[in-house]
């Protein structure tokens, strides 16, 4: 446990760092499967609107320090890949 006042501090922003970024965690996942949803359904016009809803959210989640640069883009790259395929 924390014992100084400055580790005191720190587990307390830690503690709702942690829950802001959870959130934001859960705010992407949600949009991603939305977009598995769509590509599942074979609906190619309701997954590219799905993509173009989750790619912005994605890359908030890089600059908000949730996720790195490369896995978002990774993650954007394969799912625009099987939304392409769908045609």
């Amino acid at each position: 446990m924390a014992n100084t006042p400055q580790a005191k501090k720190r587990a307390r922003q830690n503690e709702k760092r942690f829950a802001v970024n959870k959130a934001r965690r859960s705010r992407i996942r949600t949009f991603l499967r939305t977009v598995e949803e769509a590509i599942e359904s074979g609906d190619k016009e309701a997954a590219t609107a799905a993509l173009r809803a989750a790619q912005p959210e994605l890359m908030r989640g890089v600059t908000k320090g949730v996720y790195h640069k490369n896995t978002a883009s990774r993650k954007v790259s394969r799912l625009s890949a099987r939304v392409k395929s769908l045609g």
